[in-house]
């Protein structure tokens, strides 16, 4: 499951967004990434592996941002390099975005966009959805985002920035979960209470199909139809334990609960029912490749061991 962490304020944004990554990584992933909105550009630095590989090479280009986003990734569309990872940015690196969820008309998307003379260098689905925003853009990020949506089909949690809007992020949901903290002079956006735990108890919950613009001041949201919307604010009343449990009281009870939505989200994007066929990124063999293999190994523990000991 990927992560999320946006956050625009007063504060050094690395720091916030590192830590929100690092209560993150429960969930699993495996490419890491930061945009950094400074001095009129953005500072991006991606690493396959941990966390840890990103914070080693990590400059001073970009400490002082105020406002960035940040990712942990979990391959679908694409392998897993420091090229796929997220954030990603559209021709011009005027705009960057971070993607939850699969985008399943992206190869539609890629070709409309290629053939306008965008130029695209990662294999992920998430690519599209940023020179589609590119693209729709006239000076109003908000706006770009919504047009770009409305020609999606697939799942996503998002959150863009752009320079020419160095205090603002705009976030959007449908089937991927976000919510917005609410601080003093700054908020934060996450796809997990947990990442905004240590600076803030008082969330707001994106419904489906709901837009955010994030600014240091405030948000605005409004709904699918661009209507606005008045929500509530939630008091966060749990223990960080308590939150990464879901609130289920233990682990192994939240697995199970979550197994038919795990299940979905794992053949997102992947099952192709058209095709009679899966296609599951980082694994691209041919039939020529499939047919040369003589041993299949499959590596797990717990429960996850006895499934593979039955294939």
């Amino acid at each position: 499951m990927c992560g999320i962490v946006g956050y625009v304020g007063p504060r050094k944004a690395l720091p916030v967004l590192l830590a929100g990554l690092k209560r993150l990584e429960y969930r699993g992933y495996d490419s890491a990434g930061v945009a950094l909105v400074t001095d009129g550009r953005l500072v991006i630095q991606k690493a396959a592996g941990k966390i840890a590989a990103l914070e080693a090479q990590l400059g001073r280009d970009g400490q002082e941002a105020t406002t960035g986003i940040a990712h942990t990734r979990w391959a679908t569309h694409g392998a897993p390099t420091s090229r796929n990872a997220h954030p990603h940015t559209d021709c011009a690196g005027i705009i960057a975005l971070a993607h939850n969820g699969i985008i399943e008309n992206h190869m539609v998307l890629r070709q409309m966009l290629v053939a306008k003379g965008h130029r695209f260098v990662s294999d992920t689905d998430t690519e599209a959805l940023a020179h589609l925003i590119e693209q729709f853009y006239q000076g109003s990020l908000e706006e770009a985002v919504a047009t770009a949506l409305q020609e999606v089909e697939g799942t996503y949690g998002i959150v863009v920035v752009s320079v020419k809007e160095p205090d603002t992020i705009v976030a959007a949901r449908s089937g991927s979960p976000l919510l917005l903290g609410l601080g003093n002079g700054e908020h934060f956006v996450a796809s997990d209470p947990s990442a905004v735990l240590a600076y803030t108890r008082s969330v707001v919950y994106l419904d489906e199909g709901n837009l955010a613009v994030i600014t240091p001041g405030g948000d605005r949201v409004k709904d699918r139809h661009a209507v606005p919307l008045n929500k509530e604010v939630s008091q966060i009343d749990w223990d960080l334990a308590t939150i990464e449990r879901g609130g289920f009281p233990h682990f192994m009870l939240k697995e199970i609960c979550e197994q038919p939505e795990s299940i979905r989200n794992t053949l997102r994007g992947r099952l192709l029912d058209e095709e009679g066929t899966a296609r599951l990124g980082g694994l691209n063999l041919t039939d020529e490749d499939l047919l040369k293999v003589d041993r299949v190994v499959l590596t797990a523990c717990g429960t996850s061991w006895h499934a593979a000991l039955v294939g």
